[in-house]
């Protein structure tokens, strides 16, 4: 190791281990932290990764199949296979700069591709296996792909997928494809870095697309492999740990969570790859497989808690939620049955974790915490672009003369929205928020979501999360609904658990519910099962419902219930 990358590890890691060494402590990790200068080179893979991982015998990635099957994989071994893998793209004309699509799922070349790709200065495009020829068509034209790497199943996909970009196959390479396991028939060896500047591009990531078509997202070898020091400190990861995270690969969580933030611990990372979920084997692997922390979208936590949890935690440590905001039902629920508080908290494809509840600290219902170390969140008032102070509500933002690391450098391709996200010397989220005289913020919603009803402001995602409090319902999506009177009223798209009938009963109980839980001017008046729209990432695109209300122009869909429906419910 040269003298500059072991200044530079040295950095980040005294950075790293001040985190750790803090990890109950929020007011002492808050007023030590500081981003590290890891100099103008940074490699994660070379000045990180290696340093630890190089001879260490320690399991760095578990994956146990469906079937039960189970691969284990040291660290050691993935700094060999990565290696092989490296030599083997560089020997098709890869090296730094140079974009490559990575459509794998939850299997051992997905992280060899990652290190390799980073291990030679490359730029990383994830892509998720859920997308077809055309997303593939804007994907690799707006990345500028100069190769791809997908699974054998996959390939056809890109049959009218035009360019000439290098193909490599993971299994039996069709014609025109090259083999992805010829990589292991080199030689492995050390591959001398290659001097990328800390500054330079490493991570293209296309957003899941909510709202309008998805954005394309420009991450640099600092602000994701650095930047998740954050994350790692949300999750409360410390050397050794088994870390289990439920996401899919192709988007930013995936890398978060089972890459950046583990592997900056020296954690183990463990993977369930599974095609349907099982609440009741992931409970089994949770406890058989020692997992020390557990991540989980919520709508993997609202099926666990329908499943048996008498079988306990086993030697879980920490509970996160992240993805959407988690409702505070689902938080009592595991208390109650696991007593570990499930801690959620907030980041984006564009950065990574910014607030959070992290560990030792109280946890507000409802809220999802304060600002992360080293990230500069403020809440902007979205009328008149001033910083709110203390108390009071309004958009999350960083503040750019904070210099937030963990942030993207922009929008590629799109310079109006950059603008736009840049706009006034902050970056903005889109969601807003609500801070208590603690400085513990709550989630109210995007800023497209949030509606006004007889002049009062609704968040959707208060009004959801006491819909989900009923037995029946799976999951809900709040939005307006065109009314005479009121302008707008709140309606609600209901997705129903398994062994309830989407009926008039079914319904009535619903409203009620909500009713006899929500303030007057909260009530939901009007509710149709229906099943939720989402983006391929799993997110509810309620822009869909929304102009599905408008569309209708006043009619009243057939399966509609409305609250003047039930004789108890009207008025």
């Amino acid at each position: 190791m040269s003298t500059t990358t072991a200044v530079m590890s040295t950095a980040l890691r005294a950075a790293r281990d001040g985190l750790q060494s803090r990890r109950t402590s929020y007011d002492a990790a808050v007023a030590d932290f500081a981003w590290p200068d890891v100099g103008p080179s940074f490699n994660f893979v070379h000045d990180w990764f290696d340093g630890y991982a190089r001879d260490n015998e320690r399991p760095g990635l578990v994956i146990v199949e469906e079937d039960g099957s189970r691969a284990a994989y040291s660290f050691a071994e993935l700094v060999t296979r990565s290696e092989q893998v490296a030599a083997h793209l560089a020997a098709q004309g890869i090296g730094r700069g140079d974009s490559v699509v990575v459509m794998l799922g939850n299997q051992v070349e997905l992280w060899e591709s990652m290190l390799a790709l980073i291990r030679l200065g490359a730029v990383i495009m994830p892509t998720t296996t859920a997308v077809g020829p055309a997303e593939l068509v804007d994907r690799l034209g707006r990345g500028d792909a100069w190769a791809v790497i997908a699974n054998a199943a996959d390939v056809a996909k890109f049959d009218d997928v035009p360019g000439d970009y290098v193909r490599l196959a993971v299994g039996e390479a069709p014609s025109g494809w090259l083999s992805y396991a010829a990589a292991y028939d080199v030689p492995a060896a050390p591959l001398p870095h290659p001097g990328n500047a800390s500054t330079d591009r490493l991570l293209l990531y296309f957003t899941s697309g909510t709202t309008s078509r998805p954005k394309l997202v420009e991450h640099t070898h600092v602000s994701y492999p650095v930047g998740h020091l954050s994350t790692m400190y949300w999750l409360g990861l410390q050397p050794g740990d088994v870390h289990l995270n439920i996401s899919s690969p192709g988007w930013a969580k995936h890398a978060w969570s089972n890459l950046f933030a583990p592997w900056l611990a020296e954690a183990t990372v463990f993977v369930h790859n599974y095609a349907r979920f099982d609440a009741a084997a992931l409970l089994d692997l949770i406890r058989a497989e020692g997992v020390t922390t557990f991540c989980a979208p919520p709508t993997v936590w609202r099926m666990l808690i329908n499943a048996d949890l008498s079988g306990g935690p086993g030697v879980l440590r920490e509970a996160i939620a992240a993805g959407e905001p988690l409702n505070p039902e689902v938080i009592s629920q595991v208390e109650r049955h696991w007593g570990l508080t499930i801690r959620d908290g907030f980041g984006q494809t564009e950065m990574t974790a910014a607030i959070a509840n992290t560990p030792g600290q109280p946890v507000k219902s409802g809220s999802m915490g304060r600002p992360l170390p080293g990230v500069p969140v403020v809440l902007v008032d979205p009328l008149t672009g001033a910083v709110v102070d203390g108390a009071g509500e309004g958009e999350i933002c960083l503040d750019l003369g904070g210099a937030p690391l963990p942030l993207m450098t922009g929008y590629q391709g799109d310079p109006e929205k950059n603008a736009d996200a840049m706009a006034g010397g902050y970056y903005h989220t889109g969601d807003v928020a609500a801070r208590d005289e603690d400085g513990f913020i709550t989630y109210v919603g995007r800023t497209d979501d949030v509606f006004k009803a007889s002049d009062y402001k609704i968040s959707p995602f208060e009004l959801e999360s006491v819909l989900i409090e009923h037995p029946a319902v799976a999951e809900a999506a709040v939005v307006p609904a065109p009314d005479a009177v009121r302008l707008a009223v709140p309606k609600a798209y209901v997705s129903l658990v398994d062994g309830h009938a989407p009926t008039a009963e079914t319904a009535e109980s619903i409203l009620r519910y909500a009713r006899e839980h929500l303030a007057p001017f909260l009530r939901v008046r009007r509710l149709e099962f229906y099943e939720l729209p989402k983006t391929i990432s799993g997110k509810i695109r309620r822009v869909e419902l929304r102009q599905r209300e408008t569309e209708v122009e006043g009619a009243r869909p057939a399966g509609e219930f409305r609250d003047e429906d039930f004789p108890g419910l009207r008025g």
